[in-house]
């Protein structure tokens, strides 16, 4: 995934026009990142035309909406982008091929609709990394239910997602403390990139592998099938692929 993530890069950087990279947080990406450094240390790729196109955030109260949470907590979306994503690839690089801080991009809860437009308008999203929640399914914070036509939103998070984001950052401490609102890209915008790959590894992600490889078009109540209706494919390792 990171050798073909930085060869589309490259060539769109050949093509002279930016690169939408749609990106997860949490722990299904982190080995893609991770070896996404270790090339760039090696190659020293030019990345000012990147643009991370973030899936999701968490949200607290703001009168009568909310706001993004604080970016401080470690759990937060943009806590993630910055210190797992942004500050790690940088520092293997020249400024001149640094990622740009504002490229980047979140979906505004005041106006989560902007988000598909800004999108739409730069292009398009070139290529979208994609993560299933291990027990519902849920894919950035669509949960069960979600119809195929969504876009972007505000949502309320199920509980399932939510002990799934506990598990994923401890620092929480307890289910009460996650939040229970998010903002999160629609099924739409993740099925309208130019390409998509889900990746799903460890044998907590069995059941969502068994559900995805059973279905050949989009079911509500797994949200993780999108992926057929993305071109796409979906990447497992052993763990996940045993039984």
């Amino acid at each position: 995934m990171a050798g073909r993530l930085l060869q589309r890069i490259d060539a769109a950087r050949i093509a002279g026009r930016r690169f939408l990279l749609g990106c997860p947080t949490g722990r299904t990406p982190r080995p893609i990142y991770d070896a996404m450094a270790r090339r760039l240390s090696a190659t020293g790729h030019e990345l000012s035309h990147l643009v991370l196109v973030m899936m999701d955030e968490y949200l607290t109260p703001d009168g009568d909406g909310f706001r993004y949470a604080d970016e401080r907590n470690p759990w937060s979306c943009h806590h993630f982008a910055r210190t797992k994503i942004v500050e790690v690839w940088n520092g293997r690089l020249a400024p001149a091929y640094q990622l740009r801080h504002e490229h980047v991009w979140f979906p505004d809860p005041k106006s989560p609709a902007g988000y598909d437009d800004r999108i739409e308008d730069a292009g398009g999203i070139d290529f979208f990394a994609l993560a299933s929640g291990a027990s519902d399914g849920h894919v950035a914070f669509n949960p069960p239910g979600s119809t195929r036509d969504s876009v972007t939103r505000v949502v309320a998070l199920s509980e399932e997602t939510r002990r799934d984001n506990l598990k994923t950052f401890p620092e929480f401490g307890r289910l009460e403390a996650v939040p229970d609102h998010g903002v999160s890209v629609g099924l739409t915008t993740i099925a309208g990139a130019k390409e998509c790959a889900m990746v799903v590894w460890g044998a907590g992600k069995r059941i969502t592998l068994q559900k995805m490889r059973k279905e050949n078009r989009y079911q509500a109540d797994w949200p993780a099938t999108i992926i057929h209706e993305c071109k796409g494919e979906i990447i497992c390792d052993a763990e996940a692929a045993a039984q």
